[in-house]
């Protein structure tokens, strides 16, 4: 996919669908938004790109009315109009689809796209209409293959999310705006979601295309707008917009941080010494990964590279107590240590941070300090409660050093940006003072600047002793952290290397694909 599968330019007289021109949000009495202006024409993908915080959801949900709007105007074909609410908005043609695909996957395909809009007679559903119409929106979008009576549970991630598309286009929308839906999925379901979008855009429709993925931004769309702080950055033509300018408008500095973080890792860089903090001896389990050794010392960044389905994930679970091994051994600190689960290697100070931050670590009811205090509280018992001086100090400096951006420390976590929320995650896991921290896709799902920002912060706990596991599916931010790295295929180790000035992710894939099955 490229830049030239967009459509073609605007042009300079054709009316936008949507204007919003000045807008200005207000959430708690704090501004998120100041001003803003975005413009979507018909037929065009137009991308909303943003640092951590930037504002993205909130213009998100200003434009389909989850969010009140405080100041500005919003025109519809060129008149003004007043979203009050998600009602007004599918009233004024606009839909969406979210990153958290939220379909009942209990029901079938054609009850889910059509939930909300089914045919309806004197006696109720009428469930064969309601399939054929189904069927019709699913044809549209390219899917006319796929069964509508088939349920949505046992669909692959990214026909979900085309469900999901396709049950905000049963209403025909002029506008359909979709927040990060290729963040849970593989390269080959982005080109079938892409393939939809393109035939969506062809006839005609406007899409908002919200992501973090810079690739896949200027594969797909046909414009740019760039937030910061709250603040529009400018609209651009993609095909204009060099790389580096757009990432530098989105951090509001260039790519030297990067840099900075990779060279500081490697000047740290020593062959380890003396006794491993941690030793594992033929950990496995039985169909998940097999039996394993990996050693780790204080102050060393272990990477685990491998292409999807390799275990990175399962390993890590191994490692942490998250799942229980049925193979080999563990040794943290020269003793042996069951740890049969979290709670156990929590006591002995091993942590992990899962990948799924929503399902596995972050609970959105809670505060913000609620969330951060929550291992450490449960590492205490109950019938030890923190002080709340303690309490205070704590989540005061993890806000501050992690640079956390919330309304305030007792504002629900949901309310949060996917990096502020991941900061979160991690504070709470620094906050139990871990001597091993295996850190599970820590910048999967956050933007450019979140990931400077995550990078620096794990780099740090290098510095200051912490012996961290580092899982990512992005060789690149393996290979800039880690001191060494093992190499995973078919969920086992394949290998292990240093990391130095000759090492590169060409040389992983290369030991990956020169690796053969001993009993072939």
């Amino acid at each position: 996919m490229t830049a030239t599968d967009a459509s073609p330019s605007r042009v300079a007289d054709e009316r936008p669908v949507v204007e919003m021109i000045g807008v200005t949000v207000e959430i708690e009495g704090r501004p998120v938004l100041h001003e803003v202006d975005l413009r979507l024409y018909p037929g065009e993908v137009h991308a909303l790109m943003g640092g951590n915080g930037a504002g993205k959801s909130s213009l998100v949900k200003a434009l389909t009315g989850a969010y009140r709007i405080g100041g500005g105007e919003v025109r519809i074909a060129g008149e003004s109009v007043s979203l009050a609410g998600p009602g007004a908005a599918e009233s004024a043609g606009i839909a969406a689809a979210f990153q958290d695909v939220d379909l009942c996957v209990n029901l079938s395909v054609a009850e889910n796209v059509m939930i909300g809009h089914e045919e309806r007679r004197w006696y109720g559903i009428a469930w064969g209409a309601t399939r054929r119409r189904a069927v019709s929106v699913l044809e549209e979008l390219g899917l006319g293959g796929l069964d509508p009576r088939s349920a949505v549970a046992t669909l692959a991630p990214a026909m979900q999310q085309l469900v999901a598309i396709a049950r905000a286009m049963v209403t025909h929308p002029k506008v359909l705006v979709l927040d990060e839906p290729t963040s849970s999925l593989d390269a080959d379901e982005v080109a079938t979601l892409f393939r939809a979008l393109r035939r969506l855009r062809d006839q005609g429709v406007a899409i908002l295309f919200v992501s973090h993925f810079l690739e896949q931004v200027y594969a797909i769309s046909d414009r740019i707008t760039v937030l910061r702080d709250g603040r529009g950055q400018g609209e651009y033509a993609t095909r204009e917009l060099d790389r580096a300018v757009l990432i530098s408008k989105m951090i509001g500095k260039d790519l030297t941080e990067l840099r900075r973080i990779g060279s500081e890792r490697r000047a740290h860089r020593a062959d380890p010494t003396g006794e491993p903090l941690y030793q594992a001896a033929g950990v496995g389990r039985r169909g998940e990964f097999a039996p394993t050794d990996l050693e780790l010392h204080r102050g060393e960044i272990v990477g685990l590279g491998g292409l999807r389905g390799s275990g990175r994930s399962e390993l890590g679970q191994l490692l942490a107590g998250v799942v229980r091994r049925d193979s080999g051994t563990i040794r943290v600190d020269g003793r042996e240590a069951a740890l049969p689960n979290p709670a156990a290697a929590l006591r002995r100070r091993v942590a992990f941070a899962s990948e799924d931050r929503r399902d596995g670590g972050i609970i959105e009811e809670l505060s913000v300090r609620e969330n951060i205090i929550l291992a450490l509280q449960g590492i205490r018992g109950w019938a030890r409660p923190i002080s709340r001086a303690e309490r205070d100090a704590l989540v005061d400096r993890f806000m501050e050093s992690l640079a956390i951006v919330a309304p305030g420390p007792d504002a629900p976590a949901r309310q949060l940006s996917g990096g502020n929320q991941q900061k979160v995650l991690l504070a709470r896991w620094l906050a139990t003072r871990p001597h091993v921290l295996v850190l599970d896709e820590p910048t999967r799902g956050v933007d450019i600047a979140a990931k400077v920002e995550l990078q620096a912060v794990v780099a740090e706990l290098a510095r200051e002793g912490v012996a961290v596991v580092f899982i990512s599916s992005e060789l690149d931010e393996v290979v800039r952290l880690s001191d060494r790295i093992v190499i995973l295929k078919d969920r086992r180790k394949i290998g292990e290397v240093s990391n130095g000035p000759g090492l590169s992710v060409d040389t992983i894939i290369e030991m990956i694909a020169a690796d053969t099955d001993d009993d072939a």
